[in-house]
């Protein structure tokens, strides 16, 4: 079904928006995905704040077009879903998930910071840790020289207390 010209439109000035909020865009070819594994992608993606859109190529070209995602126009091509995500990570992590377990859904690439990623760009991105998971190991950097110290210091006590004890105990 095709739309008509306000309806691209709308779409248009929606995929701008989306695309003003978000850091990075995922592209993948869908072709052969049943509806069921599509839903469960879409709502996977929708979970971790990822926006995922089935959309004509021309339309995704107009609606980036300005936008730090134009660079990606010359890989919009034949069958494929837009990720978008405001989270650096998060549209990468959800799709080569999916990839892994679903051969059909073929990652075609991506832009991340204005510059466009291979498919090997995007897995790299994938692998990167959550900023939770980052913000953990952080803060466990920061109290490992702390908990050391105590350990430490917490032998020493103990190392002084038993000296102490065991002359009270000969003598008795």
């Amino acid at each position: 079904m095709s739309l008509n010209r306000s309806e691209k439109e709308a779409v248009v000035s929606d995929v701008t928006a989306l695309a003003a909020k978000a850091q990075t865009l995922v592209m993948a070819e869908y072709r052969g995905i049943t509806v069921a594994d599509m839903t469960k992608l879409r709502t996977d993606a929708r979970s971790k704040g990822v926006t995922l859109s089935v959309l004509k190529n021309t339309l995704a070209r107009r609606a980036v077009a300005g936008s730090a995602f134009e660079v990606a126009g010359d890989q919009m091509t034949g069958p494929l879903i837009y990720g978008f995500s405001v989270d650096p990570v998060a549209a990468a992590k959800v799709v080569a998930d999916f990839a892994k377990t679903n051969d059909k859904l073929v990652i075609r690439g991506g832009v991340y910071g204005g510059k466009s990623l291979d498919v090997a760009g995007v897995k790299q991105l994938a692998n990167i840790p959550s900023k939770d998971v980052l913000l953990a190991q952080l803060c466990g950097l920061l109290m490992s020289p702390i908990s050391r110290t105590a350990v430490v210091l917490s032998a020493l006590a103990k190392k002084k207390e038993e000296p102490a004890a065991e002359p009270a105990a000969a003598a008795a």
